[in-house]
């Protein structure tokens, strides 16, 4: 794992990586989400360690949700769940072809890290199933009373959206306390997402990052969408 430049993540430049370079693995990627350090680079690039200010984050209790995906989240045919098919959600992001972006930097060096994560029982994925036929999922990392929020992707219209919201409701009932959305999106803005300065986020990450949450969390799985 690389020294963070200038020694501390909270002193590093607002919008550059604040270190380059070391292996991507689980181990290393423990170590940087304790201190709210997040890894994002292209295929054949060093790797970038990134702690950008501000900081896009979400309360789950302030999510909003539209009278016209409530409506939708209750139609028949929905079926969400957690951590039944992790690689191939996070393979998925990767293919969604995204404004801005030429290719994708979910490489197969970061897939392999982030399911060892999830073998250790940190990193977790949504999936969104409509009428038996996965459309939709989301992948990120749980330590202590926060959730990283890493990557979403659909293929059917509010996909995405339904799958994010059944998180959120279970996220309250466990006890975490923040929703790390990393970067800026209208997608995530529209739900009630917001940017704090990065010294207050680390702060959160700091006061959080060892404080469990239900001992329900994660084990039992979550009811279908409503």
């Amino acid at each position: 794992m690389p020294e963070w430049k200038h020694g501390n993540p909270a002193n590093g430049p607002a919008r550059a990586p604040v270190a380059i370079g070391g292996k991507l693995d689980a181990d290393a990627l423990i170590a940087a989400y304790r201190v709210g350090v997040f890894p994002w680079y292209s295929p054949g690039e060093k790797v970038k360690w990134w702690c950008p200010d501000p900081r896009f984050v979400l309360l789950p209790g302030e999510l909003r949700l539209k009278d016209s995906l409530r409506k939708t989240m209750r139609k028949s045919g929905w079926e969400v769940t957690f951590d039944r098919d992790f690689e191939t959600v996070m393979r998925r992001c990767g293919e969604i072809s995204r404004p801005g972006q030429n290719g994708t930097w979910i490489s197969e060096e970061m897939v392999a890290a982030y399911a060892e994560l999830h073998r250790r029982g940190i990193a977790h994925s949504v999936e969104v199933r409509w009428q038996g036929e996965l459309v939709g999922g989301l992948y990120g990392v749980a330590l202590g009373r926060l959730f990283h929020g890493e990557s979403m992707f659909h293929t059917r219209s509010d996909a995405s959206k339904v799958g994010f919201a059944t998180l959120v409701e279970n996220l309250i009932r466990w006890g975490y306390v923040l929703i790390d959305c990393q970067v800026p999106t209208p997608h995530l803005a529209s739900l009630g997402a917001f940017a704090i300065h990065r010294k207050n986020f680390l702060e959160i990450v700091h006061g959080e990052r060892d404080q469990p949450p239900s001992p329900q969390a994660w084990i039992i799985p979550p009811p279908a969408a409503p």
